[in-house]
């Protein structure tokens, strides 16, 4: 059963039962382990407090206004966002309208205006490489300075390790877009996901016995091109699925399309929304020599999904 969402995106409409209590910032994309740290801290010290756990954060990602050329792709939505740091044990999520306005705020004043003043925040918990303020002049010994004064608590949640390396938003972007769906998996809370409506498309997968939903509109980051093992849900039901993600070489298609087969799955699916968890990587794309081929390579890569099936559901 999923955990309720409590979202707000204008602070004046927050509720007074979630001020006065222990807030961490950031932008929270994709939700990983590191993120998962922060927030079990958070929820620890507003128990302490006896106060709520509050996450605030962004949209769109500041790097969009500020560098929009450079500005990364988001590896999950923002109701997405709230449902895996409430699924974490905060109590409220505020997803604060980025703009101009809030851009040029020097770290002091959206300490002031912000942290105290519309948040009335009691304790505030972050990692050791927090940033804030115009310029992102505001780090972490700066909020430290500022929270003593106040007479606010601060604690920094220490980084969370993979392999030697400190898990980020920007180390698993690169590790979606080169397909390392495995690698991925272990550093965030929650498979993988993206979601887009499904399209009509040519037809081709009903005539060869496995039909596909052609899924457009996704508005985060694709992973790289292959034949992927994932979990498709349709209205909150789960569906075991063969992704496929690129071109159709064997039927000198060269357009990337994003494809699924839901194993088992009967009725049309136009026009609605999909969501799709990826859990591993089957195989790279590539070009097979007949129809019949494919079909017996589509074959292999059904039955390795349903290996799958008992870790994604009936």
């Amino acid at each position: 059963m999923p955990t309720p969402v409590k979202l707000f995106r204008d602070l004046d409409q927050l509720p007074e039962r979630f001020r006065r209590g222990a807030v961490s910032i950031g932008n929270f994309d994709g939700v990983h382990l590191g993120h998962a740290r922060i927030i079990e801290r958070l929820v620890a010290v507003a128990q302490g407090l006896g106060s709520p756990a509050v996450a605030f954060t962004f949209d769109p990602h500041p790097a969009s206004i500020l560098h929009p050329e450079a500005a990364p792709t988001r590896l999950c939505w923002t109701t997405q966002k709230a449902e895996l740091l409430a699924q974490l044990g905060v109590d409220a999520v505020v997803v604060y309208p980025t703009d101009e306005a809030l851009l040029r705020l020097e770290a002091r004043q959206f300490f002031d205006r912000i942290v105290r003043g519309r948040l009335e925040a009691r304790a505030i918990v972050e990692g050791p490489n927090f940033f804030f303020g115009h310029n992102r002049t505001g780090t972490i010994d700066v909020l430290r300075q500022y929270c003593v004064e106040a007479g606010l608590t601060l604690e920094v949640a220490e980084p969370v390790q993979f392999d030697g390396r400190i898990v980020s938003s920007s180390r698993i972007r690169a590790l979606v877009a080169a397909g390392e769906m495995d690698q991925v998996a272990a550093m965030l809370t929650q498979p993988y996901r993206i979601r887009g409506t499904v399209t009509q498309g040519a037809g081709r997968g009903v005539r060869l016995g496995y039909p596909t939903a052609n899924i457009g509109r996704i508005d985060t980051l694709l992973p790289g091109e292959g034949i992927y093992a994932g979990r498709a849900w349709i209205e909150k039901c789960p569906h075991p699925a063969a992704i496929s993600i690129g071109p159709n070489p064997t039927f000198d298609e060269d357009t990337l399309k994003v494809e699924a087969h839901l194993i088992g799955y009967q009725g049309s699916l136009y026009d609605r929304t999909i969501e799709v968890d990826f859990l591993a990587k089957l195989r790279d794309i590539r070009q097979f020599d007949s129809a019949e081929k494919l079909v017996a390579q589509m074959d292999r890569d059904v039955a390795a999904v349903c290996r799958w099936k008992q870790g994604i559901g009936d």
